[in-house]
This record gives structure tokens, sequence and C-alpha cells, in this order.
């Protein structure tokens, strides 16, 4: 009765973990992957070209806006400050590969004023924000051209705001391919 008993026992503790093993298994479930960032200060602006205030050659001019942290290349909002002329601007800035530095081609007139705001807009919409997506507080830069002899050349500008050869503020398009003709 003893060896019937534990042959009983032992199907009932071993049937589940048999059963399991025969079953098919189940496919994986996809999870999406979680960056997760530690908290981080707001991103402070560090440096500009041309500086705030300063007076500088009309003509070609490479934007450059500092911060002091890594910043997320596709965020940005910039636009129209008050107490200033609009600046003539291509529509989107390039982030240099130092995360740090965004640089933006535009174009000036002489005797001007201008006011740049960085980060205008409501809460919710576009900002210059770092890695953790932590919005730059609101600012503006302003400075002024003088009526001298203007900047014609993009590598003359360039050179203004400090750059090197490697910091073009576009980018150019990747070759397309080109269909080959037949023979």
């Amino acid at each position: 009765m003893r060896a019937s008993a534990l042959a009983l026992i032992l199907c009932a503790v071993a049937g589940p973990v048999l059963a399991q093993a025969t079953k098919p298994a189940e496919p994986p479930t996809p999870v999406s992957p979680v960056t997760v960032m530690p908290p981080t200060q707001k991103p402070k602006v560090v440096a500009t070209w041309p500086a705030a205030g300063e007076t500088v050659a009309p003509g070609v001019l490479v934007l450059k806006v500092v911060f002091d942290q890594q910043m997320t290349p596709r965020d940005f909002a910039y636009g129209l400050g008050t107490g200033g002329d609009k600046l003539d601007c291509l529509k989107t800035p390039r982030l240099l590969n130092d995360n740090k530095t965004y640089v933006l081609l535009c174009t000036t007139l002489p005797g001007k004023t201008y006011a740049v705001a960085l980060n205008p807009g409501a809460a919710g919409g576009p900002a210059f924000s770092n890695l953790a997506e932590n919005r730059a507080e609101p600012d503006t830069l302003t400075f002024t051209t003088g009526t001298g002899e203007p900047v014609t050349k993009l590598r003359d500008a360039i050179k203004a705001a400090g750059l090197g050869n490697l910091d073009m503020p576009v980018e150019e398009a990747p070759d397309q391919a080109r269909p080959t003709k037949a023979p």
C-alpha cells in the first residue's frame, strides 16, 4: 500500500511539472527599451556669436549658441525677439559634434539691431532641450550690425564665429543614387 500511495503522491506532484514541460512555449512579449535619465538642471546658454550687445559686420552670419550641457539634436525653437529686427536665417539650426553648440546660417543688413528669441513659445511646444528633455529657459540675444564692409563668404562667417572647417552651419543632403543610362 505504501508503494501505491507513494506513486500517487509523485504523480500528483510531478503531473503539473511534466504537463508544463510538454506544453509549447509562449512567444516572448516585446518590450520597448526604456532610458532612465537622472534629474538634470535646465540647460543654460554659456556663449553666443555674436555676443549679446556686440556690433558685427553685416552680410553672411553664422549665429552660434552654446549650452552648458549636451542637447537634443532635433529640439530647438527660435524666433523674433522684442526690440529688434527679424533675422533672416535658414529654418533649421545644426547641432555640432560637441552636442552643445547650435549653429544657424543667417544674413544681416547694415545698421540694424537684431533680437533673436530662444525658446519663445509655449511650455508644450518645441524648445532647446537637453538629453533628459529638460527645456532651456527662454532667452533673447540682441546684437547690431555696423555699416562697414559686409561678410560675403561663408568661410569668413565661420571664422568670425570661432568655428573650424568641420563646423558647417548646414548639412549637405546625402547623394541620391543616380539612375544609370542603359548602353
